[in-house]
């Protein structure tokens, strides 16, 4: 059996796509995309998707982490951090209807904001998906214009954000 390095990409029977982080005698530890960071041993049910040399000091923990950010952040459809507006925490969306005889609908803003985020961000996934995709050129533009306009439509929600960083930004017009 030839020992893994540091940096190796495999796919795990139980954890799934993960990359070695850390080698001992008896165990890798391997830093799963969907599961974390899990120890496994060096005998366990597994594919190696891309093997690294073993060398044991090859890969900074923070080359790893970054890297996997930067997958996490291009193939999944998890979400930073976004903080919402001090001035809005704990606050609450009510939506009044016009019959005085009906009930108004309330909804803590935090879980409405959080739902922005989460359309926000599978926008951005499917951005990705299609410059990936092989689509034709033009192709690839028509919808890249009409997510533009989605994001355009979603700026009211922008007052939300705490950091301007984080706003939808859509078509500037000419």
């Amino acid at each position: 059996m030839k020992l893994l390095g540091i940096g190796s990409r495999i796919n795990h029977s139980e954890y799934g796509k993960g990359v070695v982080t850390n080698v001992t005698s008896q165990h890798y530890w391997v830093t799963f995309i969907e599961n974390g960071l899990e120890t496994i041993d060096l005998d366990s049910d597994f594919e190696v998707i891309e093997a690294a040399d073993d060398l044991v000091d090859a890969v900074s923990f923070s080359d790893v982490e970054s890297s996997l950010v930067h997958i996490l952040k291009k193939w999944s459809d998890t979400s930073e951090i976004v903080p919402i507006a001090d001035k809005y925490k704990g606050g609450k969306l009510i939506l009044e209807p016009a019959d005085t005889n009906l009930k108004p609908y309330e909804l803590p803003i935090d879980k409405f904001f959080h739902k922005i985020i989460m359309v926000r961000d599978r926008l951005r996934v499917m951005e990705q998906r299609i410059n990936a995709s092989d689509l034709d050129a033009q192709g690839k533009i028509d919808l890249q214009q009409y997510i533009t306009r989605i994001y355009g439509s979603l700026t009211s929600f922008n007052i939300l954000f705490k950091s301007k960083s984080h706003n939808f930004v859509g078509q500037r017009s000419k």
